[in-house]
């Protein structure tokens, strides 16, 4: 009987729909042809995989750099139910043999392989299994214009010429034009076909802050974490020093937060790991060797404490936020010290001048006055049409102007260069200039030449970055950084379309912007206690199996438990991630724990701030009834206000400083007395938080 990809995906994973291209990739797999598969980070990469080894009659072999993802997964398969195994150089000779005897013996369906390991078996006991399917994930690492090029992954080509009629497919979530180029090439694929899913995680909320003051930074980012408590989260540091910085402030304000470097030994490295991805551990201060490979479902929000030095490696991970698809949170940091340390160590290194080229790309994005999401996508070949609306940008829009006529110079310069010259040159020639190389080239014959000389230089380059930002250009790294003009540019040149510019900011003015944060608000409380027991099963059960407690069920199924509430098998197997495996294994518990809390007499529904003053009443500090109720410290700070004003006996006195408070009535004043908070909050220079002018304005008020 011929098993259905559909039927697979509800049965072992417990999911009614595929994402989009899912399917089709999988459909040519089944059909055994090669694919290229570019994915975001969550995106659903795994899956594409992992169905058609499930039907094929066979092994598959994985093939991935990450020892700590393939034990995720490994983890994540078996908990569906499926036989799965990896081979690295984490387990010991006894366990060698005990998996090479299971896979000769077709026990096994998915196995996983480093690289190196894969390379070592290749012509022993690997030639005698009955393998069907190979996946080769984070494919970039065989290019030499990926950002993680690793050389071992170049041999993999002879393994795809050994086994020329079996269906290969290279998955990666980072990779420009030139990489896509070589990974078909490096790894020998035949006739694959190239499928973009959008990277578009609409989920991720984007921020970058410039100039930022070291101590303000912290202070900043401390406040972040105190409006974000008990969410898991990542902050990575350039320096390795920087990372044992921040996690001892972090620890000295109370939070549960360690570092993680390679200058720590592998034991070290493994145990803080495994804190992180079990919830022992809420934050990780890391350098950028930390989250390669943690299929991690509930972080909630991404810190970059410096600047990255590509965009390729800024967008795997931001990726690791939100990856269950709930909102999640990341904030960019970055000042010029960290461009001038990451140029020094591209000069110490390979491809200097592409690296050097792939940073600058990286500042342009942070200095950026264009919805940042768009520029993203557009440099992985993605162009939206309209803003995202939730970055820093869009919610702090600047003002535009018609900049039609200065695009269409630039891109008629660089049509008449033959795409074939950089971002330099092309202004070289905008302005007329007498460059020995411009008349070398005999650009300066061209009908363009001298056609901006009224636009500065630095002026020309900030419109060029926003032409590239806004996807009517595209920078080819493997051509010498020369500009390439998109469809989305034609169609400018030709005046089908219309683009909007925004002049350029001065150092001075930029060091003056602030970035205006959005206030906060309450979460729903929808069987929140319901909720909250459903999780204590969930944890219970993961530290039974010794897994992490995502492996059971990860947030986004819990939520959905809570929301619909099931108690009929039927109506459990409805709720996104439930299997018939985990149906069999952990159904039962969870509808035990559902079906209590539905036979209980609810009284009406209390208001929620008369539950905050229970607990305060109980002696329970804000940032104790924060974690219980699981809300955020400014709300409980808010609620603590309103009672106030109500005249419940609350000494908000003892919880906001005299400072503060004063603080709030001079900008209260000056502000002439308005009905909203965001504009103190705003005119404080977000030094007070919300919850502390909401208390402040009901002592003002009340004292009055």
């Amino acid at each position: 009987m011929e098993i259905n990809p559909r039927t697979v995906l509800k049965q072992i994973f417990g999911y009614d729909d595929f994402r989009p291209l899912q399917e089709e990739i999988i459909d040519r797999t089944l059909a055994g042809k090669d694919s290229l598969v570019l994915m975001p980070t969550g995106g659903g990469k795994s899956m594409c995989f992992q169905i058609p080894a499930l039907i094929f009659d066979g092994i598959t072999i994985v093939v991935s750099p990450l020892i700590s993802l393939m034990k995720d997964q490994v983890q994540a398969l078996r908990a569906n139910g499926v036989k799965a195994d990896y081979f690295n150089s984490s387990i010991s000779a006894e366990e060698e043999v005990n998996v090479i005897n299971r896979a000769t013996n077709g026990e096994i369906q998915l196995l996983y392989l480093s690289p190196e390991k894969l390379i070592s078996v290749s012509n022993t006991w690997l030639n005698s299994l009955n393998i069907k399917f190979v996946a080769i994930d984070e494919a970039h690492c065989v290019s030499m214009w990926g950002h993680d090029f690793r050389p071992e992954y170049t041999q993999l080509k002879i393994l795809r010429n050994s086994l020329s009629g079996v269906p290969f497919m290279a998955l990666t979530a980072t990779a420009d034009k030139s990489a896509r180029t070589d990974i078909v090439e490096q790894l020998g694929l035949k006739e694959s076909k190239l499928f973009i899913s959008s990277f578009d995680r609409q989920n991720l909320s984007i921020e970058v802050r410039g100039q930022v003051p070291k101590k303000q930074k912290l202070e900043e980012i401390r406040r972040f974490v105190v409006r974000n408590v008990n969410e898991s989260g990542i902050i990575y540091c350039l320096s390795r020093k920087s990372t044992e910085e921040v996690a001892s402030y972090l620890e000295s304000a109370g939070h549960s937060v360690a570092f993680y470097h390679a200058g720590l030994d592998a034991e070290e490295r493994e145990r803080v790991q495994n804190e992180f991805i079990t919830d022992s551990t809420k934050i990780i201060v890391a350098t950028i060797a930390f989250g390669m490979g943690i299929d991690k479902s509930n972080v909630r929000w991404v810190i970059h404490y410096n600047l990255p030095k590509n965009l390729e490696g800024y967008y795997q991970e931001i990726g690791r936020a939100g990856r269950d698809g709930l909102p999640s949170e990341t904030r960019l940091y970055y000042n010029m010290r960290d461009f001038m340390l990451y140029s020094q160590f591209a000069d110490q290194g390979a491809n200097t001048e592409m690296q050097k080229e792939k940073l600058k790309r990286m500042l342009q994005f942070a200095e950026a006055k264009s919805c940042r999401r768009r520029i993203l996508l557009s440099y992985f070949g993605e162009h939206l049409t309209d803003d995202c609306g939730n970055c820093d940008v869009c919610l702090n829009p600047p003002e535009y102007f018609d900049g039609t006529v200065l695009a269409q110079k630039a891109l008629s310069g660089i049509a008449r260069m033959n795409e074939k010259e950089g971002i330099f040159m092309l202004i070289n020639v905008l302005r007329g200039s007498h460059n020995a190389e411009v008349h070398a080239a005999g650009h300066h014959n061209l009908k363009t030449y001298g056609a901006g000389q009224d636009v500065s230089f630095t002026d020309w380059r900030d419109y060029i970055i926003q032409l590239a930002n806004q996807g009517l250009v595209e920078i080819m790294y493997s051509e010498g950084s020369a500009l390439k003009i998109t469809s989305l540019g034609w169609e400018v040149l030709k005046g089908e379309r219309t683009i909007r510019l925004t002049s350029p900011v001065s150092n001075k003015e930029k060091s003056r912007q602030k970035i205006k944060a959005s206030p906060t608000v309450d979460e729903s409380e929808l069987n929140t206690h319901l909720l909250t027991e459903l999780k204590k099963l969930r944890n219970s059960l993961a530290r039974e199996a010794n897994v992490p407690a995502y492996i059971i069920f990860n947030d986004k199924s819990l939520n959905a438990m809570a929301s619909a509430m099931p108690v009929t098998e039927n109506a459990f197997l409805d709720i996104p991630g439930v299997g018939l495996h985990k149906m069999e294994k952990y159904g039962t518990k969870f509808m035990e724990v559902i079906q209590k809390y539905k036979s209980v007499d609810k009284p009406k529904k209390i208001p929620t701030t008369e539950i905050t003053f229970v607990l305060y009443q109980e002696g329970f500090s804000p940032e104790e009834i924060a974690n219980k109720r699981n809300l955020q410290v400014t709300t409980i700070n808010s609620h603590l206000a309103q009672l106030y004003a109500e005249g419940k006996p609350v000494e908000l006195q003892k919880l906001v400083e005299r400072g503060v408070i004063e603080k709030v009535r001079v900008a209260f004043d000056e502000l002439d007395r308005p009905h909203e908070v965001k504009p103190i909050y705003e005119q404080l220079e977000e030094t007070v938080s919300y919850g502390e002018i909401r208390m402040s304005l009901a002592i003002i008020m009340k004292d009055e």
